[in-house]
């Protein structure tokens, strides 16, 4: 792993970098920090082409869940060929060190929807049984966190559910324990990424603490009081992606 500078992945100097979110919420925190924005159509989606500082940014919104999430970054990878694709937004925290606003960023990604056969939970047959984070990308991250406790580096665990029931979170959690963060989006977009040889990251901040009784509450305050404030780290890794 590089130490020494913040770089984005070297594979493709000089492309843009590629965010998809799912929610209108989370494309409306991001796409005021974009300058000299246009908007493009290729496919089903849109495409906000902009930059940030020097480097070129395509911020997309690909709507909820596995199908939704892996057509956007098909589409993105098609269009735009770039350097790296990061998937962002909110995700439910389910490991008790996260509080709400907390960031938990993708050192791995696995299903919790995935059953392929005895010793496959999680795994689609043919691929990698966990879509690791890309180092370079990882090391901006770290950089970014440095001296913060907000930052959580680890495992997220991706389906087709909002996790409401405190029974399936447990049985989430005791197939991986080491998971620290739930969403609908990161696996397929990881999975996409692996098949097209782009470099990928999950960047995701905690909305709410699924299986509290206040689950629900929390995740509504957390857009009626806290997303602008929470997003600012989001912000900080994009401009620092050079």
């Amino acid at each position: 792993m590089n130490t020494t500078t913040t770089s984005i992945p070297k594979g493709n100097p000089g492309a843009p970098v590629g965010i998809i979110v799912a929610l209108d919420t989370e494309y409306n925190q991001l796409y005021q920090i974009l300058e000299d924005s246009r908007e493009e159509r290729h496919g089903a989606f849109n495409f906000l082409v902009g930059r940030v500082g020097d480097k070129q940014i395509i911020l997309t919104r690909c709507g909820i869940g596995k199908v939704n999430a892996a057509c956007g970054a098909t589409e993105l990878i098609r269009s735009y060929q770039p350097a790296a694709v990061i998937s962002t937004g909110v995700a439910g925290g389910i490991d008790t060190a996260l509080r709400v606003m907390d960031v938990v960023v993708s050192q791995q990604v696995v299903y919790h929807d995935v059953w392929c056969g005895e010793g496959n939970y999680g795994q689609v047959q043919g691929m990698p049984d966990r879509f690791s984070g890309d180092e370079a990308l990882l090391h901006v991250a770290r950089t970014v966190a440095e001296g913060s406790e907000a930052f959580h580096f680890g495992l997220i665990c991706s389906g087709d559910k909002f996790i409401t029931d405190r029974a399936e979170l447990s049985a989430i959690k005791t197939a991986f324990p080491e998971g620290l963060a739930v969403d609908m989006e990161s696996g397929a977009i990881a999975q996409t990424c692996h098949l097209h040889g782009v470099p990928f990251l999950s960047f995701r901040i905690i909305s709410d603490t699924p299986g509290v009784e206040s689950h629900w509450s929390q995740y509504e305050n957390f857009w009626e009081t806290v997303a602008q404030n929470s997003f600012s780290n989001i912000h900080k890794f994009i401009k620092s992606l050079t």
